[in-house]
């Protein structure tokens, strides 16, 4: 955790960028097991994607309730 903060620190451009690209592949990943988990069903390619983002929408509002 330490080499993160002093990496934010002395270059933040690399940061951001390693945090982006770290964003997107978790995303991505979390994506293809929702793929995975219902493309047995016969749904639309576009139903892990909104499982994904309503998941998240969930998360976020119950964080919002608890502070």
């Amino acid at each position: 955790m330490d080499y993160l903060r002093r990496l934010q620190y002395e270059r933040p451009w690399l940061f951001w960028a390693v945090f982006a690209v770290a964003l997107w592949l978790g995303f991505r990943l979390v994506l293809f097991v929702a793929a995975l988990l219902l493309g047995p069903f016969g749904l639309p390619s576009w139903v892990p994607l909104v499982v994904v983002i309503g998941a998240l929408v969930v998360i976020a509002r119950r964080q919002q309730r608890t502070r």
